[in-house]
């Protein structure tokens, strides 16, 4: 397969095993151009991308703008606090002045679950999520499945389990999706009030007890709890929480095999995962990082190729 069966990547739950499959040789590809003295290619030169970030964001911003250049393509940044948005300009409108300057492509993040899938119905632009509430973020997922897969071999028959705040979480729900596609075996772990009602009905396990989750588990992805979506206190304090369910060097060394810790960032450290832990061997938390921009060159690249048919 040469393409992808989508035209957007609007969530992990509107692509196939082969959609994966495809993003992962090609940034296999480009994970040897970043590597290279010189880190760039000309595959679209003609091509303008504009990053319309209505959220704050680090990482997941600085990933794609440098994706977007190393694949040669013209770049434009929106922040919606210095926007018209605060003016009360609406969604579409904005975006469609956007595109009148011609643009091709838009790497979205937005607070509302659903913005991205409501805007590709409603302007003629190729629509990457970079994060809709706490719904999905798709290329988190993509890059924490391909930093598996390259730590561990194969993803296929892997344990992996999602540790921390699943129910304001975005990189949760994609990952598991990705997960499950690829066959693995997926548990989440947290406070009871920190895990959605039903979950069970996504075929993920569910599990209290942080230890049994670790000693289950070849995978442990360490979500930071976040505070900022939270109106109302979800446990007792920051200090029972890290008792329970922050994962430390002692934790990890009673295990009775060696696990792989990931971590989507920003780390909370000392709260969910302990400095030893993060800086520790058998993290492979920057290797997610360079595998970021690796994973969003390849679907930046892959959605071009059919936005030029």
């Amino acid at each position: 397969m040469s393409e992808l069966s989508v035209n957007h990547l609007l969530g992990i739950k509107y692509l196939n095993k082969q959609d994966i499959d495809l993003i992962f040789k090609t940034a296999d590809h480009f994970k040897e151009v970043i590597n290279r003295p010189i880190k760039k290619v000309p595959s679209l030169r003609d091509v303008t991308i504009a990053n319309l970030f209505f959220e704050n964001s680090t990482r997941t911003k600085l990933s794609f703008e440098l994706a977007q250049k190393r694949l040669s393509a013209d770049v434009i940044n929106f922040s919606s606090a210095q926007s018209s948005v605060k003016k009360g300009e609406t969604l579409i409108d904005t975006v469609n002045n956007i595109l009148s300057m011609k643009v091709d492509m838009l790497v979205m993040r937005h607070p509302n679950p659903g913005a991205g899938v409501f805007l590709s119905k409603h302007v003629n632009a190729c629509i990457i999520n970079a994060g809709d509430g706490a719904h999905e973020h798709p290329t988190q997922a993509l890059l924490d499945s391909y930093s598996i897969r390259e730590k561990l071999g194969e993803v296929v028959g892997k344990n992996v389990v999602i540790v921390g705040d699943i129910l304001h979480s975005r990189v949760a729900l994609s990952n598991i999706f990705a997960l499950q596609l690829q066959g693995a075996n997926v548990m989440v772990c947290g406070p009871k009030t920190l895990i959605p009602k039903h979950i069970e009905k996504l075929g993920v396990k569910v599990e209290t007890n942080l230890k049994k989750a670790l000693n289950w588990c070849d995978v442990a992805n360490m979500l930071r709890v976040q505070n900022e979506r939270m109106a109302i206190s979800y446990f007792p304090s920051t200090r029972e929480y890290t008792q329970q369910f922050g994962l430390n060097k002692t934790l990890l060394n009673s295990l009775d095999k060696e696990i792989t810790v990931m971590h989507p960032g920003p780390i909370n450290r000392g709260v969910e995962i302990t400095s030893d832990v993060a800086d520790s061997n058998q993290a492979i938390i920057l290797n997610q990082v360079e595998n970021g921009v690796a994973i969003r060159m390849a679907v930046i690249y892959l959605l071009a190729s059919k936005i030029k048919q």
